[in-house]
C-alpha cells in the first residue's frame, strides 16, 4: 500500500502541472489504473483550487512587481478572450486537460470572473471524464504502442 502511495505521489505532483503526464507516467511506473485516475483528479484539482482561491491575489501583487509595462492586447490575450467568449466557462475547462495546463485554465476562468464554485465544479467534472478516457486508452493500449515507441527512439 505504501509503495502503491509513492509511486503515485510523482504522479500527483506532476498533474499539478500537465495532466496528461498523469495517464502516461502511471502506466509506466506501473500503477493500478484506479490509483492512475485518483492521481491525475486531485493533481489537477490540487492546481485549481490554489489557483481558483488564489489566483487574483498571485496576480495583482507578485506579477504586477515584474510585468509593469505589460502589453493589454498581445497575442495569447486575445486568444484568450476568443476563447472564453466563444465557450465560456464550459469550453475553457474542457481545452483545460488537453491543451492547456490546470494553471493555465484555472487562472483563464478565475481572470474572467467565473463564480469560484463553478470552476471548481466544471473543472473537477472535466478531470474526472478526461482522466478515465485516457487512462483507459493508455492502459488499454499502452501494450501495443511501447514496442513501437521503444524503436523509435
Amino acid at each position: 500500500m505504501i509503495e502503491e502511495l509513492l509511486k503515485a505521489l510523482p504522479i500527483y505532483l506532476s498533474c499539478t502541472l500537465k495532466f496528461v503526464v498523469g495517464p502516461i507516467a502511471g502506466y509506466g511506473v506501473g500503477l493500478h489504473i484506479v490509483t492512475t485516475i485518483l492521481a491525475t483528479v486531485l493533481g489537477m484539482m490540487t492546481s485549481v483550487v490554489a489557483f481558483t482561491f488564489f489566483g487574483n491575489w498571485l496576480r495583482t501583487k507578485l506579477l504586477s512587481r515584474w510585468l509593469r509595462n505589460r502589453k493589454k492586447f498581445t497575442t495569447g490575450n486575445r486568444r484568450a478572450i476568443r476563447v472564453w467568449q466563444r465557450f465560456g466557462l464550459p469550453g475553457v475547462a474542457v481545452l483545460t486537460p488537453l491543451l492547456l495546463t490546470p494553471i493555465g485554465g484555472t487562472l483563464i476562468a478565475v481572470s474572467f470572473g467565473a463564480p469560484r464554485d463553478k470552476i471548481l465544479l466544471y473543472m473537477f467534472i472535466s478531470a474526472s471524464v478526461f482522466a478515465v478516457a485516457m487512462c483507459y486508452a493508455v492502459y488499454e493500449f499502452g501494450d501495443y504502442v511501447m514496442p513501437w515507441l521503444e524503436k523509435l527512439f
